[in-house]
């Protein structure tokens, strides 16, 4: 996640939603095809294990124009392929050197109405990134191969997205969606992003879809914030929302009006007294104390935070997107 030009969360303007089970019935979302799968944690780590060896063996990071992060994206694409995804490597030029999008499109549902689901796969140079954004990189991974391991049909069409150079300024996601003709950007009716959602002292965030505290994103937006929620309301674990200031890879999209959505486990922000009540951890201490450091490996995920995100992730995927498995 690129760092914050504005206040780190706004937390002056962060609203509390979906305190206990029951309290936000509202924010259920329809059962619209076959129940997600429980993602397995254990396999999301696995990704998260073989980035960091990508890491460790080019130089320690897996930055823009850097061998690390095309073997990353290798590693990515190689599993998509093997599990029947049609992958597009898109490349871009940026300071000198060439960053490349990786696109995954499961075959099947209405290309007239795409549902995305993206991350950034890059890092800073400072360290591995399995934070930043590792954990979303690989929790998008597993929901693709859950995908395909389920079989399933959906009605809409569902297009995995991993981002290069996102630390820089969000230049891949930018570079995709500005070369998308009109056509092509009315096709897209949601962006789902998950960037950072393991840290070691997690917060539990959705972007504010629904402008309830001031930063509402496109019509649609809103729903996309409801469904997100619905997981987390059922286990009882309270969401706070989070700017929607365009700080990741979903501020191109809600530029140019497409519904976007995510969620976010925090990041060089401070915990509160309030939210270290709500989740547990460490109040005054930040959500990721190894936030755009070379301390940022495998030891800096909470694996509870992790699961859960994995988890409504694909709850997000399998009901936003219908069809059966």
């Amino acid at each position: 996640m690129r760092p914050r030009r504005i206040a780190t969360l706004g937390a002056a303007a962060v609203l509390m939603a979906a305190l206990l089970p029951g309290a936000a019935a509202s924010a259920t979302a329809p059962a619209t095809g076959a129940a997600a799968p429980d993602i397995p944690i254990a396999n999301v780590k696995a990704h998260l294990s073989q980035f960091q060896s990508i890491a460790n063996a080019n130089g320690g990071n897996r930055a823009h124009g850097r061998p690390g992060y095309r073997a990353s994206l290798d590693y990515v694409k190689g599993r998509l392929d093997a599990a029947g995804f049609q992958t597009t490597i898109q490349s871009f030029g940026y300071r000198g050197a060439t960053g490349y999008n990786l696109l995954a499109d499961w075959p099947g549902g209405d290309t007239n109405d795409t549902l995305m689901i993206g991350g950034h796969l890059d890092g800073v140079t400072a360290g591995p990134g399995i934070n930043d954004n590792g954990s979303g990189s690989a929790a998008i991974l597993e929901t693709a191969l859950a995908v395909a391991r389920a079989g399933l049909q959906p009605d809409r069409h569902l297009r995995f997205a991993w981002w290069g150079a996102e630390e820089l300024g969000l230049i891949g996601s930018t570079y995709y969606v500005n070369n998308l003709s009109s056509a092509e950007r009315s096709r897209i009716g949601g962006y789902l992003n998950f960037d950072m959602v393991g840290s070691p002292n997690a917060g539990y965030f959705a972007y504010d879809g629904d402008g309830s505290s001031g930063s509402g994103g496109p019509a649609g937006s809103a729903e996309i914030e409801r469904v997100l929620r619905s997981h987390f309301t059922a286990i009882g674990v309270p969401v706070q929302d989070t700017a929607f200031d365009g700080r990741s890879d979903y501020g191109p999209f809600i530029r140019v009006g497409i519904p976007a959505g995510g969620l976010f486990t925090g990041a060089e922000g401070r915990k509160t007294s309030r939210q270290a009540q709500l989740w547990g951890g460490q109040a005054s201490v930040a959500f990721d104390r190894c936030y755009h450091a070379y301390c940022d490996t495998t030891a800096n995920i909470s694996d509870t935070a992790l699961d859960r995100n994995a988890d409504a992730i694909a709850n997000a995927v399998w009901t936003l997107g219908g069809g059966t498995g």
